[in-house]
């Protein structure tokens, strides 16, 4: 049995709140996309087989996760001009040899009948692995490490990725994309985890 997100949530980050409440940290600072949209927790077995997926090379995997994605995408989704994934460094993306959110993205755009780009965006410096960091050195790690190569006036997109925790990642990324004139920026992954508490 996969650990599915509970029904009540922030309405904006996906963070698990009472009653579907906005969370003290959407409050406090806004995120960068309009919402995030998530099917799973990240918990056993989902986050092993992400896992075995992403840093195992298990691409045989890829059918499966996407699978999952994309039957939640179809039930849930609106319509999108344009879905792109979360870019991968060129030193991340020749060590692991795939970017496994641009997968899931391609996934996702297909079942939604949307447009997928995987060049509107790029990854402008190798930043350090997000998991080992806490909430306030996420932000920094990604504040501005995320480039658009045009214009988005009026679009609206989703950007996916496979898991999201503090939602920096999400938020740094939507954030340049609004300032190429994006109307509404959400994100979509496969599973959150909680934030780290720091």
């Amino acid at each position: 049995m996969l650990p599915a997100m509970p029904a009540e949530h922030c309405p904006r980050c996906a963070e698990p709140t009472v009653c579907g409440a906005l969370c003290g940290h959407c409050q406090r600072r806004p995120p960068g996309f309009d919402a995030l949209h998530a099917p799973y927790l990240f918990g056993y077995p989902l986050s092993h087989l992400i896992h075995a997926y992403k840093y195992g090379k298990r691409l045989q995997l890829a059918g499966a996760l996407c699978g999952l994605f994309t039957d939640y995408a179809r039930c849930q989704a609106p319509r999108y001009d344009l879905v792109i994934p979360v870019p991968l460094a060129n030193e991340r993306l020749a060590e692991r040899g795939f970017n496994q959110s641009s997968e899931l993205a391609k996934a996702f755009a297909d079942t939604i009948n949307s447009r997928f780009s995987d060049n509107l965006c790029w990854r402008k410096s190798n930043t350090l692995p997000q998991a080992s960091l806490g909430r306030a050195e996420r932000l920094r790690n990604v504040r501005h490490a995320f480039g658009v190569k045009c214009r988005c006036d009026g679009l609206s997109i989703a950007i996916v990725d496979d898991v999201a925790t503090s939602g920096a990642t999400l938020s740094a990324l939507s954030k340049m994309i609004k300032k190429q004139g994006a109307e509404r920026v959400d994100a979509w992954v496969l599973a959150r985890a909680f934030s780290p508490k720091t």
